[in-house]
């Protein structure tokens, strides 16, 4: 008996350890973002700034996906704490998926761009179109942790590491997943309102 508390003690400590750990990287990730779009502001004031540049309507849509993702995340924490596993492998798959639709439609915003005229980087381009190209890359260079911590819980899932009592690995991976989620939309408002 005594055992099994120092056990689950062990765990809760170690959980609590790896969420602060998270949460340092996911403050130092927003201190980029947040290094980034004050660039851009200071950058506005430049003479060959687009005030009119509208935002590709890709980007609207990959951002619906990204919110759809986060639910279907939620869910999947759900379901595995009351040790539904089949939900749960369903909602993790789902959530694999519409983070891969984000990917793909936020390029598909980079060829909505490129069909208006503006380019993204060479003597053509212009500071608007390249901030927005280094911000949306390096949002997606970090949502790439977000895919292969997914994968992890993914594969974990099906070597039936989980269950409602051992969610950390979820929990961590989800943590971030929210994270990733709402710095996009944080940066997707900024882009659309502040011109």
């Amino acid at each position: 008996m005594g055992t099994n508390n120092s056990y689950k003690e062990n765990e809760t400590q170690k959980g609590k350890t790896y969420k602060m750990l998270l949460i340092f990287g996911m403050i130092s990730i927003l201190m980029i973002f947040a290094g980034l779009t004050s660039a851009y502001v200071v950058s506005k004031t430049r003479p060959d700034w687009l005030s009119d540049f509208k935002l590709p309507v890709a980007f609207s849509v990959s951002t619906a996906l990204l919110l759809l993702s986060s639910v279907t995340f939620i869910l999947a924490k759900k379901a595995i704490k009351k040790d539904n596993r089949s939900l749960t492998t369903m909602m993790l798959w789902a959530t694999l998926v519409l983070g891969i639709l984000f990917v793909v439609f936020q390029f598909k915003g980079f060829n909505e761009v490129i069909a208006e005229g503006y380019y993204f980087t060479g003597s053509e381009s212009n500071i608007t179109t390249s901030f927005l190209y280094i911000v949306v890359i390096v949002h997606l260079v970090h949502l790439l942790g977000g895919f292969i911590s997914l994968l992890y819980v993914i594969y974990n899932h099906y070597k039936q590491k989980y269950n409602a009592s051992q969610t950390l690995g979820i929990e961590l991976s989800a943590m971030y997943w929210h994270f990733m989620d709402f710095i996009w939309i944080y940066l997707f408002l900024f882009f659309y309102f502040y011109k």
